[in-house]
């Protein structure tokens, strides 16, 4: 009975001498805390992260640091960009919280740092510190996403206790579209010395220098993980039979050039491999039987590669597989029965591939775990009988663009676990059956029916689903209710009726989050309420191709959010609204094909996010302002079919995007939403003649069409500065003078209509120099003389040159006369003498000198050669004064003999 009060004392007497929880951890070492003041102080800090690194604090409790519980020695650096990591608040800035600056030696002086992660933060390409290598505690380095540049300092060799390295890449590169700061090596000799690394990974590093990374990381005999995404690679020693990977658990080597097969060495892993990513490197031949060897895989994604032949059998061998990708190869031939005996498997993508054959009941019964199915754009053809009931419940399900129809696939409505659904353009035809909304309503995620002709009427429908796609079909009714959660609703190309203000005056269950609304090509009506208030968060808006009317009103400016706007071809009335100078973020706006009146303002010009600006076909009157031309960013200009007048500016070459021949990325948000799921815009533009509907290239046009209105003046030469311009239409004008010399400059043009103006002058030998030109219209203006000689300008048929009576040449049926041709010779070689030498300026300055003071000279400084000349001269003009005078005498005698 004493021994549980002897405990309890002995228990109470041992804990009471212990230190209270706040003495638990002693504080941080001093040199150690001036070190990292140092460190903070060669920092760049906008966010102000660092701000609990004061003198007067404890290193230990600063954020990010991390110190040894028993010594106090600063142990671990986390400073890794908390915004994107996930660590941060919601509302914090990306960019205003990544660190930046110069990493300073100072950390030399944390001896027993074994942690630095400098990741998804904003270096601008500085190179990696060469003294990291002296840091020779580190077990854990990650420098990824930290836009570091230049060459990999060899020295980090030197780090043998290493577990964990990861480099390369830009975060803000990425989400930008700019080229990132570029990681490269010279060699990789010194990875082999980091003895007890596990852990590998290198992002967009140049690593094309080293032709042996596989023997060389094959050293690593602890290496578990090996990852090598976008490294300009342009071999996997294809030849080589085997390799020392012993430990080796995942390889992911994605996104480079090894145009070659799959190498021998890789079947050698068939103990350890269970995850293996070759996505996206330009692989050929055949996928090998022999993948049946790697028994241990659990993942197998081989995709976006340039495989062809069938499916290898061998596949359902690998029993342990729960992710089997193949997408986007050139597989072809009927599908094997091994996918479909794998009991294990969640993920399966077949798409983008050239499979034909049915997959039916018997395909699809043995695989009860499986959550994704990706079988679109391939020939497959999905049939199973109306009351089948799958062993399965998808999360997942893409069968675009692969034969699922004709009728509403009834089995649909038993996966009630669906987050995504696509079965665009799969052949459906007829009735949408009437359990499909509600059972819709489900799929919190995306849901794609757009591009068949299922039919129905939508009055009283509620939509809940945050992205929807039903255009292009055969929907009817009113427009549908929708939930506030909807962010992207496409019901484009249907027939929708009724009044527009309808849908958008309608009563949410909260606050709006639609950003995409396209609801072009139905038959919509009435006028543009003033409802907008409601939808504020919208970023693309198109209401193109109804019956709508009345004039714009000044509340849709309440949208400040608005990146793209189409109104296009309905009856809008009055002037653009001076609201519409409020859109900042404008990249697109089509406004065409309406009865808009009045000035195009001035303040157009303070919208410079614009890309695209279509104003054709309105009413439009007075002169293009100069204000336009402070849309530097422009890719497309459309004012024709107005009634404008006046000159064309001449600083049309401010379009900066239209001056360069390549096209800069990143500069297109407004073109491509892609947030959530990508809605490309589309726009209907005449260029070659003809109209056509630009989409997924749209951001590659670079046009300007001012054609069918009133201007006049010449055509300014600053024009021709605009090298990257791809179509250009100033037909149906006053336009006068002649064709610019240089517009052979303008050497991307695939479009030139110059038609039914009233240009004069020779066509300019340089149009020769439009290699690409396939469109060109130079009729009915009054150019005259010889068409240049070249294989391009008498590519094109007789009506791109009729209606110039002066003109001649092929193509024209009209042949040349003699003094055409000299004229025409003397042209081209004025074109091709047009930089005239100096040296044959000079010789003529000094022939006239030569020529006028040899005669002149004489006649100053030789008297008698003075007095015979004028002599001479007063003889000549005596001969004239008596011929004249008898010619007229005799004429006057002949009259009065009448």
């Amino acid at each position: 009975m004493m021994v549980f009060p002897l405990f309890w004392f002995l228990f109470s007497t041992i804990f009471s001498t212990l230190p209270t929880q706040a003495n638990t951890f002693p504080p941080c070492n001093e040199t150690e805390k001036h070190a990292l003041l140092r460190f903070k102080r060669a920092l760049y800090d906008p966010g102000n992260r660092l701000s609990s690194w004061s003198a007067h604090e404890d290193c230990c409790e600063w954020n990010g640091v991390r110190c040894h519980n028993i010594t106090g020695r600063v142990i671990e650096l986390h400073l890794s960009n908390p915004c994107v990591s996930g660590s941060g608040e919601k509302s914090c800035n990306t960019f205003n919280f990544s660190l930046g600056g110069k990493v300073s030696p100072a950390l030399l002086q944390l001896e027993f740092l074994n942690y630095l992660d400098l990741s998804l933060n904003e270096f601008g390409g500085a190179p990696i510190p060469s003294f990291l290598g002296s840091i020779r505690s580190l077990t854990y380095l990650d420098l990824s996403f930290a836009s570091f540049g230049g060459l990999i300092p060899p020295q980090l060799g030197n780090l043998s206790n290493l577990h964990y390295l990861i480099l390369g890449g830009s975060y803000y590169s990425l989400t930008s579209e700019q080229e990132p700061p570029s990681l490269y090596v010279e060699n990789l000799h010194w990875i082999s010395h980091l003895s007890s690394l596990e852990y590998l990974t290198m992002l967009q590093v140049d690593l094309h220098k080293e032709v042996h990374w596989v023997e060389l990381t094959s050293m690593l005999s602890s290496l578990s993980q090996l990852g090598l995404y976008d490294c300009k690679l342009d071999n996997m020693s294809p030849f080589l039979k085997y390799v020392n990977f012993t430990s080796l658990i995942f390889l992911f080597v994605t996104w480079n050039h090894f145009i070659h097969e799959i190498p021998n060495w890789l079947f050698n892993l068939n103990t350890s491999l269970l995850y293996l990513n070759l996505w996206g490197n330009q692989l050929t031949g055949q996928i090998p039987e022999r993948f049946g060897q790697l028994k241990c895989l659990e993942s197998l994604s081989l995709g976006f590669n340039s495989f062809d032949g069938p499916i290898p059998s061998s596949l359902g061998n690998l029993s342990s597989l729960t992710m089997l990708r193949l997408s986007g190869n050139r597989l072809n031939g009927t599908l094997p029965c091994s996918p479909w005996l794998l009991p294990n498997l969640l993920y399966l993508d077949i798409r983008n591939n050239s499979l034909v054959g049915t997959v039916s009941e018997a395909h699809l019964k043995k695989l009860p775990k499986l959550k994704t199915l990706d079988m679109s754009s391939t020939s497959l053809v999905f049939k199973v009988k109306p009351n089948w009931v799958p062993p399965f419940q998808l999360e997942y399900l893409s069968m675009s663009s692969c034969h699922l129809g004709p009728n509403f696939p009834t089995w649909l409505k038993t996966q009630t676990s669906l987050r995504y659904l696509n079965i665009s353009n799969s052949g459906i035809i007829g009735v949408a059956p009437t359990w499909l909304w509600k059972w819709a309503s489900l799929i919190n995620g995306l849901i794609d029916l757009s591009n068949n002709q299922i039919s129905g009427n939508l009055s009283g429908v509620w939509l809940h689903n945050s992205i929807i796609h039903l255009n292009s079909n055969f929907f009817t009714g009113l427009l549908p209710a929708l939930s506030s959660n909807v962010i992207v609703l496409n019901m484009a190309n249907n027939s929708f009726s009724g009044p527009i203000s309808q849908f958008l005056c309608q009563k949410l269950n909260g606050t709006s989050k639609l950003e995409t609304l396209d609801l072009s090509n139905n038959d919509l009506f009435g006028q543009l309420p003033q409802c907008w208030n409601s939808w504020s968060s919208l970023t693309h808006l198109n209401l193109g191709n109804n019956n709508l009317s009345g004039e714009i009103p000044d509340s849709l400016s309440s949208v400040l959010s608005l990146e793209a706007l189409h109104l296009q071809n309905n009856s809008f009335s009055g002037s653009i609204p001076s609201s519409s100078r409020d859109f900042t973020s404008l990249g697109l706006l089509d406004l065409s094909g309406n009865q808009l009146l009045g000035n195009i303002p001035n303040w157009i010009g303070e919208l410079t996010s614009l890309n695209v600006l279509c104003l054709r076909s309105n009413k439009f009157i007075g002169e293009i302002p100069l204000q336009i031309c402070q849309l530097s960013s422009l890719i497309v200009l459309d004012l024709a079919d107005n009634e404008l007048s006046g000159f064309l500016p001449k600083c049309l070459n401010n379009f900066n995007l239209m001056k360069a021949i390549k096209t800069q990325n990143g500069r297109f948000t407004a073109l491509q939403y892609s947030k959530h799921e990508i809605y490309v815009e589309s726009l209907m533009l005449m260029t070659v003649g003809r109209e056509l509907e630009y989409k997924g290239i749209l951001k590659y046009v670079r046009m300007i069409d001012l054609s069918s209105n009133n201007l006049s003046g010449s055509i300014p030469t600053e024009l021709s500065q605009l090298a990257g311009l791809r179509f250009l239409n100033i037909s149906r004008n006053h336009l006068m003078g002649s064709i610019p010399e240089k517009i052979g400059r303008m050497t991307s043009l695939l479009s030139l209509d110059l038609s039914m103006n009233h240009l004069s002058g020779e066509i300019p030998q340089s149009l020769a120099n439009l290699t690409f030109l396939n469109h060109l219209n130079l009729s009915y203006n009054q150019l005259r003389r010889r068409i240049p000689l070249s294989t391009q300008l008498q590519s094109f048929d007789a009506f791109s040159y009729i209606g110039n009576a002066q003109l001649c040449g092929a193509p024209l049926t009209k042949n040349c006369t003699t003094d055409d041709e000299s004229l025409s010779k003397d042209a081209i070689e004025e074109h091709e003498g047009f930089e005239m030498p100096w040296f044959y300026i000079s010789s003529m300055v000094l022939g006239f000198i030569v020529g006028f003071w040899g005669v002149c000279g004489a006649l100053i400084f030789k008297k008698s050669w003075r007095y015979a000349y004028f002599q001479f001269i007063y003889y000549i003009r005596d001969w004239v004064y008596v011929v004249v005078a008898t010619r007229l005498n005799r004429f006057r005698d002949n009259l009065r003999s009448l």
